[in-house]
């Protein structure tokens, strides 16, 4: 019988997104095929910190696991030579070689491409999204100007710094009401809808605390849909779904507790609907140089037509989230997705 693979299961970091980060590595370990791989656990801490972590998965899900005697001081060594994990121990540095590594980390250097640029420059094959792909999906205004020049459909925006005076006047030619959000962050965090001009500054200074810029952005009418992609060169596509809301937007609150929103797999759209959905989500995903997987977010207008919002890289990933019950609605089990990631890494 082949020997395990050693898979590094990053989780947690530094953004506000950590919370989120651990329940989705928790599912991740769950569902991880024990008789083929190996996971390697490594969690950051708010502060920035590594571990190796040897305790069990639910003191990652409720958030204790670098509280105990299961952690170790570690580092992933950048030299080629290495591709291991460097587990600091009194005077030496015991080394965990690895045979990929698979990031569930959210937001700031997570899914930016920074986590993605160590692992790359250690050689360690890399489950999911590489550098480019990561930066570019996290920064929303270069991702719609890319996707734009693929022929697809994107609000109109503009993006603001701090240090701009015309972001009033500039507002009036969108039109009201509008979304005011942080250019590099998820979760919803910082997001505000505006619906008259007096509300503008104070939504500008709520999402100038999570970035040092910011995107205005026009309020496209009908509802979200999503489709979850999984591949490389060939391309799978889960089901796509509807965010039902009954509020302004899906806020952080309402992602990851539905008090009064709903999701419906599949979308409730006719099928030619279906299938753009899906073509979209396919042509999106190339064109900002995507791999691995990724959820690709888009408006469905009343009149039909779709607008791109947003492409995750590291989306949610519990077993409740919307990717993995896309590709469930597909065909596809939690475990086999998690398997098919890995394969992708270790084959490419």
């Amino acid at each position: 019988m082949s020997r395990k693979l050693k898979i590094a299961v990053l989780f947690g970091g530094r953004s506000p997104e950590h919370g989120v980060s651990l329940q989705s590595a928790a599912a991740v370990l769950r569902h991880m095929d024990r008789e083929r791989y190996e996971p390697v656990m490594v969690g950051i801490s708010q502060s920035g910190d590594w571990f190796h972590y040897t305790g069990p998965v639910s003191s990652i899900e409720d958030g204790s696991w670098n509280s105990g005697e299961s952690c170790a001081r570690a580092a992933l060594s950048p030299s080629r030579s290495c591709s291991a994990l460097l587990v600091l121990e009194e005077q030496t540095a015991r080394q965990i070689p690895l045979d990929a590594a698979f990031p569930v980390l959210h937001g700031r250097d997570g899914e930016d491409g920074t986590v993605q640029g160590l692992i790359e420059l250690a050689g360690i094959p890399l489950a999911g999204c590489g550098v480019l792909s990561s930066a570019l999906c996290m920064d929303k205004d270069r991702a719609h100007q890319l996707v734009r020049s693929a022929g697809i459909d994107v609000p109109e925006s503009f993006v603001v710094k701090r240090a701009d005076r015309e972001a009033l006047e500039r507002a009036e030619t969108i039109g009201y009401p509008l979304f005011v959000k942080p250019l590099r962050a998820g979760s919803s965090f910082g997001i505000t809808k505006v619906t008259e001009k007096n509300a503008l500054p104070a939504a500008l200074e709520t999402a100038f605390a999570y970035d040092s810029q910011v995107i205005v952005e026009e309020c496209v009418p009908g509802f979200e849909v999503g489709c979850a992609v999984l591949g490389n060169d060939t391309l799978t596509v889960g089901e796509p779904d509807e965010i039902q809301l009954s509020g302004d937007f899906f806020d952080y609150t309402e992602k990851y507790t539905l008090k009064t929103s709903a999701i419906h797999v599949p979308a409730r759209v006719i099928p030619d609907q279906r299938r753009r959905i899906q073509e979209n989500a396919k042509r999106i995903y190339r064109a900002l140089d995507c791999r691995g997987f990724a959820r690709v977010d888009q408006f469905l207008t009343p009149e039909g037509r779709l607008v791109f919002n947003e492409v995750n890289t590291i989306p949610g990933f519990t077993a409740h989230s919307r990717n993995p019950n896309m590709m469930k609605a597909a065909g596809m089990s939690f475990e086999q997705v998690i398997s098919t990631l890995i394969e992708l890494a270790v084959g490419s």
